[in-house]
């Protein structure tokens, strides 16, 4: 029997993977959102595109298969904008489904008529609109688009007058290209002849470490080699953060920089394994001379933050096995200074505990009570800064956030998508109280689907890293302070459990018992924001 485009598009995301749907229906798509729920993948109804767009990363993160956000016409589309140009900044594969008037009537009917493919052109790999025939053919291909390095969404706008046309089936699986892989040759003897004179090397692991599986590579080469790790804020825990070779994650925090920065120019062999600079702050704009570095990269990328003596794309891990079985011998003699060892303990003390109640305790709290195995998210403020060089991540994933786009409101849907595709993982959101306020209705969304999730949020009634920014550039404070919400009401409201936080002990005690609840939890953390001065 010939299938619908509807059950084209449906059957062939449920093939490749895809558990779970996050959106708001329209007239436009119930065809589709019927189809879907028959192949087997579970529809989210949200409160708003945007949260829907996050929450299906989070699922993706959770499981390996793209995301779904499936949104009707007009103002379903637009308000999902900003979720689907975050994930193609922060390299998600999305696929972004929406419904349209068909051809013929949007001819002459103008009502909610916008042209959806020109408003995602920008921030989408691809975008197609399903003709007659055509539908096996769009959504292979926008799989394979989504999945290609660098992933990121793809746009599929299927006509409301053809969900329910016949989509003749095409022969074979989409297919998606193989990566180039490092065997021998000039590439691999010039890195090798590299790393074999030098005395200061480095491995600086971004992104693309990430998205090829090259963290237990990467480790390996480390360690046989006593070579120290940095990563960008993506690439956390891809050496488990407490080994002795691992520096962190940076990109965003000043002081930070003032010891990484120093570091890095004094190496002579800098390893760019999947490392993209989208992450990192302007001090991040050569960083190094580029003889100092050789690039090996997941994507193309053109952006002019940094040189390198050599550069490669294709499978990063590839890269890093290849060096590791080329260099038969150990290196010795490494950074005979120990510089690196100095920085490691130059950052211990720059983010230690500090004494009292404010977002170290907040955050060192974090760090030891939690479970290895929870995820955590986290939101963009001052907040997540500092948490970020706090927080010891013992793989890729523990630490989810929007590194690269930076946009608030991300933490809650993030935790949400991730915790509804992997419901027996210890989720936790870490907000700033303006995050949360933009985000109540997903409450509803948690609510409704019965997930038990921690939400801890940093209440200081404040834009605290705008109005940093805002002191610094010696400008009165001005739109940056606001009301206090009651989040505890607001939790008891939304069917969840909520209770305010004034010290390290109660939050201990307060995380312990939200791990046992079945409904979500929200810790409000009083704290001063004073207490972020000369934090990060």
């Amino acid at each position: 029997m010939t299938q619908t485009a509807a059950e084209a598009i449906a059957e062939t995301l449920a093939a490749a993977g895809c558990s779970h749907a996050f959106g708001m229906p329209g007239g436009e798509v119930l065809v589709l959102l019927d189809a879907l729920d028959r192949a087997g993948v579970s529809f989210i109804l949200c409160k708003h595109e945007n949260a829907a767009g996050f929450m299906a990363e989070g699922a993706w993160q959770a499981t390996g298969a793209p995301g779904v956000l499936l949104t009707t016409i007009g103002p379903g589309l637009a308000n999902g904008v900003n979720s689907v140009a975050n994930a193609f900044q922060e390299q998600v594969p999305l696929v972004v489904l929406s419904g349209c008037i068909g051809p013929a009537p949007a001819s002459q009917f103008t009502h909610q008529v916008i042209d959806q493919q020109a408003l995602l052109a920008p921030i989408t790999k691809a975008s197609f609109q399903v003709a007659e025939g055509n539908a096996h053919a769009v959504v292979q291909k926008a799989l394979a688009l989504a999945l290609a390095d660098p992933p990121g969404p793809v746009h599929i706008d299927l006509p409301d007058t053809l969900a329910r046309t016949p989509a003749p089936d095409l022969p074979g699986p989409a297919r998606f290209t193989e990566r180039a892989t490092l065997g021998p040759g000039a590439v691999l003897d010039t890195a090798l002849q590299r790393l074999r004179h030098a005395r200061a090397p480095l491995i600086l692991a971004g992104i693309g470490a990430v998205l090829h599986g090259a963290g237990d590579a990467i480790r390996a080469l480390a360690e046989t080699h006593g070579i120290p790790v940095l990563t960008t804020y993506k690439a956390k825990g891809i050496v488990p953060e407490h080994h002795p070779l691992a520096l962190g994650g940076h990109g965003l925090s000043p002081l930070s920089d003032k010891h990484v920065l120093p570091l890095l120019r004094a190496s002579d062999c800098i390893l760019c394994f999947g490392y993209d600079p989208i992450e990192m702050r302007s001090d991040w704009i050569r960083p190094w001379e580029p003889e100092q570095a050789l690039e090996f990269c997941h994507a193309q990328a053109e952006h002019g933050m940094h040189g390198s003596a050599l550069r490669w794309v294709g499978d990063v891990r590839s890269v890093v096995t290849a060096l590791s079985d080329g260099l038969r011998e150990p290196l010795s003699g490494l950074w005979p200074g120990e510089e690196p060892q100095q920085v490691r303990a130059a950052l211990t003390r720059a983010f230690a505990r500090r004494d009292g109640w404010g977002p170290h305790a907040v955050f060192h709290a974090l760090n030891s009570e939690l479970p290895e195995a929870s995820v955590l998210t986290v939101d963009s403020g001052a907040h997540r800064i500092l948490f970020s060089q706090i927080f010891t991540a013992k793989r890729p994933g523990h630490l989810l956030q929007s590194a690269a786009f930076c946009t608030m409101g991300v933490a809650l849907p993030l935790a949400i998508g991730v915790k509804c595709a992997r419901p027996e993982t210890p989720v936790v959101a870490v907000m700033g109280d303006a995050g949360l306020d933009m985000a109540p209705g997903d409450l509803a969304t948690l609510r409704d689907m019965g997930l038990a999730l921690t939400v801890v949020v940093l209440v200081d009634d404040a834009l605290t890293l705008i109005g940093r920014k805002q002191a610094a550039m010696q400008l009165p404070e001005c739109g940056v302070v606001f009301g206090r919400t009651d989040f505890v009401a607001l939790a008891r409201a939304y069917g969840g459990h909520g209770e305010t936080v004034r010290d390290s002990t109660s939050l201990a005690k307060a995380l312990n018992e939200a791990a046992g609840r079945d409904c979500f939890t929200i810790l409000a953390c009083e704290i001063d924001k004073q207490d972020y001065q000369g934090a990060f």
